[in-house]
């Protein structure tokens, strides 16, 4: 339980360093790019030395490294909009689009898993997307616009593609030996990614500035803490993976909520608060 809890106050300090940035001026791109490569090196200096990659026998599957690269990719891309829906939408609508995509690494654990999927879970993820609606309502609509709707749909595919991926590699690929080093290949593969665009975006004209950097390396340490107690806690045997994506999720979008109304004055509604009961309500349907 412990590993579910960490993962979701680091995942909830990463939401919330996103919207510092935007008050402070922090160029979101180079910020993420430098976070990759900030989680990437703490993910090889977390490897374990006793276990040499470079011996045959040692050698992950080829598909370990693949998927561990198409993970990294889609990260880069889904924590972009999400930096950008942070500022643009909101913390919490960008919260809960980011966390509606739960439902495709469920269906992964169900139809690939063979995870057993109870009327109570039925239930309680039930509850869980209700929860998700009203915690984005103000004043009985969704506070979303129109022109955000790309961004919405997009990290709902790719976020979800991405913890499916997750989901599936935590089972067959990842072990406690070879974890850090799925991560290394992960962090990195975003980083250089992330820094490709970089240089075709601004040409030969880059600037880059410090304070992009310093925030960013600050924005690397939760996120590399996040992606490890997320997969130890996919891989204990307390919770299926199909009780743990809505239990982080609806986790992430409580403490979100209210630290967004204790640190950055954000206005809440009735229906935002009636979502926060309802998904707290899933959790113990889903645990139950």
């Amino acid at each position: 339980m412990i590993e579910i809890i960490i993962t979701i106050v680091t995942f909830s300090s990463m939401v919330l360093l996103f919207k510092y940035f935007d008050m402070i001026s922090v160029d979101n791109f180079q910020a993420i790019t430098a976070n990759y490569f900030t989680a990437g090196l703490l993910s090889l200096l977390n490897n374990p030395s006793n276990i040499n990659f470079f011996e045959f026998e040692n050698i992950p599957n080829p598909l370990f490294f693949v998927l561990s690269i198409v993970v990294g990719i889609l990260f880069v891309f889904t924590f972009n909009l999400y930096a950008t829906g942070s500022q643009k939408i909101g913390i919490t609508p960008s919260t809960i689009a980011n966390k509606m995509s739960m439902i495709i690494p469920i269906i992964i654990g169900v139809l690939l898993l063979n995870e057993n999927f109870s009327f109570n879970k039925l239930m309680g993820i039930s509850l869980a997307f209700g929860a998700i609606i009203l915690s984005s309502m103000g004043n009985g609509k969704l506070n979303i616009n129109k022109s955000h709707i790309l961004i919405i749909v997009l990290l709902f595919i790719g976020q979800g593609i991405a913890d499916g991926i997750l989901n599936w590699c935590q089972k067959f690929l990842i072990n406690s030996q070879n974890m850090n080093l799925f991560f290394c290949f992960t962090f990195l593969s975003a980083g250089f990614t992330g820094l490709i665009i970089l240089i075709f975006k601004n040409k030969s004209k880059i600037k880059i500035e410090m304070k992009n950097v310093f925030w960013g390396i600050i924005l690397g340490i939760p996120n590399y803490i996040t992606l490890l107690f997320f997969i130890k806690s996919l891989k204990s045997e307390m919770f299926a993976s199909s009780e743990i994506f809505p239990i982080i999720n609806i986790g992430v979008i409580i403490l979100c909520s209210v630290s967004s109304i204790i640190i950055f004055k954000e206005k809440v509604t009735i229906y935002n608060w009636i979502g926060v009961g309802l998904g707290i309500l899933s959790i113990f349907v889903i645990l139950n």
